[in-house]
């Protein structure tokens, strides 16, 4: 084409897809893509009767719903959330259904920044944070949590903090808002109730917005709880709070029949029977599994509080990384690539020749 085809506000999102790249490499290769987070079990019975009921509930069912959300699904949800939150939550008002907590993550931006505003990232953090900022014309800056403790014979994500005052002197006139991912995806953190104080001071001080994404809300471990920034005084009307039907019932590629899953759970609540109380306890044994298999081969596992994913230090990995491709990239991108590229067995056995050489 002779026009070009990038507007300047999306010529810097297309580069650097972190995702796309290894998913990509990883299916080229053939290699075990532990990077992917979604569940490899099926979601329970009561969610598939419930998408049973929703196609056979005659054709009203297959037509247009209200463009903010179906009404009996975001009536649920008001009321669900609304126990939770000690609040009264108008369902009309105050709740928005997308298609999955990644669309509303895009709406919140779209929304809310304007070209040079400043958007806070804690670092590690969700790729699609920064390329939503700058396809809306803000800036992404900065603020890393960082390990308290870095050795021993547990890592733990709950080690990881965020420095009060790094993270104060990071607010500036432009500053839009606060972004925070709690449970924390890639790391698992699970942010204690003094930590969202915390930044719940800074956004009131600094007249600033929070969008928690809070896909994980309900994956927890340990004893873990996690707590809401939306239900601490003056941030109700500050804070937009991103949840996932998808990942709540385990049923991340399909969006239908959430509300009876919603009125059932808000039934069964705080009992043994809600599926928010088993889906833990099955993915805490998967969680374990992992991380022995993970052990074994000489990887150090930083133990998640809660979400899909756990990272590793490879710290005590010490390759010798020959590829020119490469030679510019950071050193943990070198190593999953080489890898991938270059072990053509699974990801633990390749590990495991890693300890050999």
């Amino acid at each position: 084409m002779s026009r070009k085809l990038h507007t300047p506000r999306t010529k810097e999102v297309t580069k650097g897809d972190i995702w796309l790249e290894f998913t990509q490499l990883a299916a080229e290769n053939k290699v075990v893509n532990l990077g992917e987070g979604f569940p490899d079990f099926p979601p329970p019975s009561f969610v598939k009767e419930a998408l049973c009921t929703a196609i056979s509930g005659g054709s009203d069912m297959y037509q247009y719903t209200r463009t903010a959300g179906h009404q009996p699904l975001v009536k649920i949800l008001a009321k669900f959330f609304g126990r939770i939150l000690g609040l009264e939550i108008d369902p009309m008002q105050d709740i928005l259904v997308t298609v999955g907590a990644t669309e509303a993550l895009f709406c919140a931006i779209q929304a809310l920044i304007a070209k040079g505003d400043e958007i806070i990232i804690m670092e590690p953090f969700n790729n699609c944070y920064k390329s939503m900022t700058v396809m809306a014309g803000g800036k992404p800056v900065y603020v890393p949590l960082k390990p308290t403790n870095v050795s021993g014979p547990t890592l733990s994500s709950a080690d990881w903090m965020l420095c009060p005052e790094e993270l104060a002197g990071k607010l500036t006139s432009n500053t839009k808002a606060i972004i925070i991912n709690n449970p924390n995806n890639p790391l698992g953190k699970v942010f204690q109730r003094e930590e969202l104080q915390m930044i719940a001071d800074l956004c009131i001080k600094h007249d600033v917005f929070c969008i928690s994404d809070e896909s994980y809300e309900w994956l927890t471990y340990d004893g873990a709880q996690h707590v809401k920034i939306a239900s601490f005084p003056g941030m109700w009307e500050r804070t937009v709070t991103i949840g996932s039907g998808g990942k709540s019932f385990s049923a991340t590629g399909w969006k239908e029949a959430l509300a009876v899953c919603f009125q059932r759970e808000y039934n069964m609540f705080g009992t043994e029977e809600s599926y928010f109380r088993q889906l833990p306890k099955q993915i805490q044994a998967k969680r374990q599994r992992l991380a022995n298999c993970m052990s074994s081969v000489g990887l150090q596992p930083i133990m998640p509080e809660g979400g899909y994913f756990m990272i590793m230090d490879i710290s005590n990995m010490k390759v010798d990384l020959n590829d020119r491709d490469t030679k510019n990239e950071l050193y943990d991108r070198r190593f999953v690539k080489w890898l991938i590229k270059e072990k053509d067995d699974s990801t633990l056995d390749a590990v495991e020749d890693i300890l050999k050489q």
